[in-house]
């Protein structure tokens, strides 16, 4: 089956509900409020996002339409479950990882390893770096390793569930402009205090 991108909002969503399955195992399936929260969740996000309830459902849809989530009936309340492993075709371990990735952002191994203790343990790094290279070499990969930041001890990794993601030096090409721009304005800046200095001392005043 062929997989199209998700749009970030149905990455966090389809997250979400794989995170609380783990975290909050009494209260799942979630309900439409439960879900919406945990997508405006401030800790353990990024980006952090401020969306209605409205549109998480309309999301909801969506993904249902990929066979990614289910509605569970049965109670007063609708509530949803999430189907990756089966919908992806990936073990508990990738979708771990994979969730992770699509709450939090560009990691390291290691920090996957940290932050995904509670969805999935894994005995160590190497384990983690395992996974996040099989799902790298996939026919239609999940995950890509960015090149290392400068300065940088580790290299990140990233999920492909949204669709390529910019590497570290494409946005450090990106931010270079704004910090020039910035070196400018502040030479800009030092050139007036100085002829205001000036002005100043031949007025005999202070500046």
């Amino acid at each position: 089956m062929t997989r199209r991108d998700l749009t970030p909002l149905e990455a966090r969503v389809l997250a979400v509900l794989v995170e609380k399955e783990h975290t909050v195992p009494d209260s799942y399936p979630l309900s439409a409020n439960a879900l919406t929260a945990g997508c405006n969740q401030k800790t353990a996000r990024d980006p952090v996002m401020d969306v209605s309830e409205a549109e998480v459902l309309a999301t909801v849809e969506e993904l249902k339409t990929l066979s990614l989530v289910n509605t569970v009936s049965g109670s007063r309340v609708l509530r949803y479950e999430h189907n990756f492993a089966r919908a992806m075709g990936v073990p508990g371990a990738a979708v771990a990882l994979l969730t992770q990735l699509m709450l939090r952002g560009p990691q390291t191994a290691a920090e996957l390893r940290q932050n995904t203790e509670r969805l999935h343990r894994f005995a160590d790094v190497s384990s983690v770096e395992g996974f996040l290279e099989e799902l790298a070499t996939r026919e239609s990969p999940m995950a890509v390793k960015l090149p290392k930041a400068p300065g940088a001890r580790e290299a990140r990794w990233a999920h492909l569930l949204c669709g390529p993601v910019a590497s570290v030096e494409q946005a450090a090409a990106v931010a270079q402009p704004r910090d020039e721009e910035v070196a400018l304005l502040r030479a800009e800046v030092a050139s007036l205090r100085q002829l205001v200095n000036r002005i100043a001392a031949e007025l005999g005043m202070q500046p």
